[in-house]
């Protein structure tokens, strides 16, 4: 396999700026042997020298940053800290060892601003995609503090939780999307292919069908002459809903409607309000202000009308009134929470209420996941084959019949 050629900018022990190119695999090796060297990476970057030097990137995979690989930068950025290595050094063996080229380009990225004097918690704030305002608001707490491996460490163990309570769930949800699917695309291909076959034949009989046959024959006729159309008014309306749903409107509508479906919107609301506890202790944990934690809470609870309740509780925390007071009035939030939220504030203990709070809601979440997977499963096999089967019975109610349609004939 061909070496790609790097670009690269350096600065060298006298703080010269040096310029030239190196070919490797990737753009970490290139780091790690300019460093070899004696020089400090500023910028690398792969040079153009022609198709078989290209890298090629599938959409949507490579370049992506999850948060099982935040949470594990996170870890083992707090181990290198906590062992005594620099703020310099760590950065270094975290973009050589990171599997990931977009982290490890960003990470190199930081590490020459916080050489130039730049906070690590300012520097990462430059790639807001990778490290949101959580992170860095609790990176920020950590520096002043002079706890940044605890920090490091409570952010970890958040960003695992939440990336195991969202696998769970879209574990759980997996299974009926899919059988769902599969129920569109056999009914897709009943109605276009096969429901056609059996009409040619029935018009030969020149009888008189049953009225279910003739409803799905003339459900064919129509699918089959306008199927591009009915496609494209599809396509569009797919495409106008994500559009209607990024307006604060429409934003505003979905997740309201979304909290009023049955056993689908209790976990929404349960993991919205789970994650409101998880952050919100997490800050409040590692010393951001009260003020700021709320604020930044409300972006990461990916929910309006919880962003909204939280909106509520900063304009009476800044009125003088108690986090917790106006969470009677606010129905999104279980009293469980607002009971726990009081005794927290009465106790000087809120973020360890809050944790436990989020404790318990994981835990209900998990078995609602558990409960709706087992209630899904034989109601989805029943809509399966309610759907195959009368359309089925449809087709074949005429051959009970088939004598008198032959001599009708």
């Amino acid at each position: 396999m061909a070496q790609t050629t790097y670009a690269y900018k350096v600065r060298d022990t006298q703080g010269n700026i040096v310029e030239g190119t190196l070919d490797a695999d990737n753009q970490n090796l290139v780091a790690g042997r300019l460093r070899q060297m004696g020089y400090t990476p500023i910028n690398i970057e792969a040079k153009n020298s022609g198709a078989m030097n290209k890298e090629i990137h599938l959409p949507g995979l490579g370049n992506r940053v999850g948060l099982k690989q935040i949470a594990l930068f996170s870890r083992q950025f707090a181990t290198l800290i906590g062992a005594g290595l620099t703020l310099l050094r760590s950065l270094s063996i975290l973009a050589d060892q990171t599997e990931n080229a977009n982290l490890g380009r960003i990470v190199v990225d930081i590490r020459a601003q916080v050489e130039r004097g730049i906070s690590l918690s300012q520097a990462m704030s430059s790639h807001p995609r990778v490290f949101n305002r959580l992170f860095v608001a609790m990176v920020r707490a950590g520096e002043a503090s002079g706890g940044l491996d605890q920090s490091l460490l409570g952010l970890a163990a958040m960003l695992e939780k939440q990336a195991a309570l969202r696998g769970k769930i879209k574990s759980a949800m997996a299974y009926p999307v899919a059988v769902l699917s599969l129920v569109l695309l056999i009914v897709a291909a009943i109605i276009l292919f096969i429901v056609p076959i059996f009409e040619n034949i029935y018009k030969s009989l020149n009888g008189t069908l049953p009225y279910p046959t003739r409803v799905l024959i003339g459900l064919s006729d129509f699918a089959v002459k306008f199927a591009i159309p009915i496609l494209v008014v599809v396509v569009l309306a797919v495409v106008g809903l994500r559009r209607w749903m990024r307006t604060p409107q429409g934003r505003a509508v979905w997740d309201t409607t979304l909290l009023k479906v049955p056993i689908f919107g209790g976990l929404m609301r349960k993991t919205a309000i789970e994650r409101f506890c998880s952050t919100f202790s997490s800050l409040l944990r590692a010393g951001v202000p009260v003020l700021e934690s709320l604020e930044i809470t409300k972006e990461t609870v990916n929910n309006v009308v919880v962003a909204r309740s939280i909106d509520s509780m900063s304009e009476g925390v800044r009125r003088g009134e108690p986090i917790a007071a106006r969470l009677a009035n606010e129905p999104i939030f279980p009293p469980m929470v607002a009971q726990m939220m009081s005794v927290g504030e009465e106790t000087g203990a809120l973020d360890a209420m809050l944790s436990r709070a989020s404790t318990f809601l994981e835990e209900e979440i998990q078995r609602t996941v558990e409960s709706l997977t087992s209630l899904l499963e034989p109601l989805l096999i029943v809509v399966l084959g309610g759907a195959v089967g009368s359309m089925v019975i449809c087709l074949y109610l005429p051959m009970f019949n088939v004598a008198k349609l032959v001599n009708a004939g």
